[in-house]
Formats: C-alpha cells, sequence, structure tokens
C-alpha cells in the first residue's frame, strides 16, 4: 500500500489518505478484507501526526470503506451491494460533480468535451478492472 502525501495539494492531508485509500480499492490495489497499516505505522510511513491518520481511518469507517475490531487492525469492507440514499449520493457526488462542471466550464471546455472525458476516464477505469 502506497499512500501519497502531496505538500502542494490544498486539501487536508487527512482528506488527501482518505482519498488514495478510496482510489485504490477502486483500482483493486486494496481488496475487501486487506488490512491498512496501523496508524502508528501509517503516521511513521507518512512523517504525519497520529490524529491526522486517525482522523482518515474515521471518516473511511464513517462512509463504510474500512472497518474495526478491537485489538485489530483497520480492514477494507466489502463493497456496497447497492447504492446509498439520494441523499448521501447528492452530497458526496452531485455536488462535486457540479464544481468540476463549473471549473470545466471555466476552462472552456464544452458539455460534450466534459461528456467524452468522463465517459473515457470510465472506460479506462473499467478496462483497468477487467485485466486485474
Amino acid at each position: 500500500m502506497l499512500i501519497k502525501v502531496d505538500e502542494n495539494d490544498p486539501r487536508p492531508i487527512y482528506a488527501q489518505i482518505v482519498s488514495d485509500v478510496k482510489d485504490q480499492i477502486r483500482q483493486g490495489m486494496l481488496r475487501p478484507g486487506d488490512e491498512l497499516p496501523s496508524v502508528r505505522e501509517m503516521a511513521e510511513l507518512l512523517g504525519v501526526n497520529l490524529h491526522t491518520v486517525h482522523r482518515a481511518y474515521q471518516k473511511l469507517r464513517d462512509q463504510g470503506v474500512v472497518r474495526f475490531r478491537l485489538g485489530q487492525r483497520a480492514k477494507v469492507s466489502q463493497l456496497r451491494s447497492s447504492p446509498v440514499d439520494d441523499e448521501q449520493i447528492r452530497l458526496q457526488i452531485a455536488e462535486p460533480l457540479s464544481r468540476l462542471i463549473t471549473e470545466a466550464y471555466h476552462l472552456g471546455l464544452s458539455a460534450s468535451d466534459f461528456k467524452d472525458m468522463v465517459e473515457e476516464l470510465l472506460n479506462e477505469d473499467s478496462e483497468g478492472r477487467e485485466n486485474r
């Protein structure tokens, strides 16, 4: 498991950790049941505060991405069999996507070009998962 922290990234470090773990799950590098490093190990690997990693792990737990058992390391949860409720989808997907659409607009990207880019990325992701 290789998590990267980018000092130039405007997101807080805990958010970068959350994003990297989720991305590694999506890419198949982490699978349900895989253990994450302990909070202490992750903090040492990244050179960050224990509380930062603890916060990231709590967010991942709250989102159902990992699970904890007393005395054990965090483990990757089983993937959802069905989508969460509409409110959660709106908060976690629709609002950030709307911000991306605004950014694309201000970069001069047409709606068609934006759709093509999303489709291309989704296809690359699907192909990558099929080859694992």
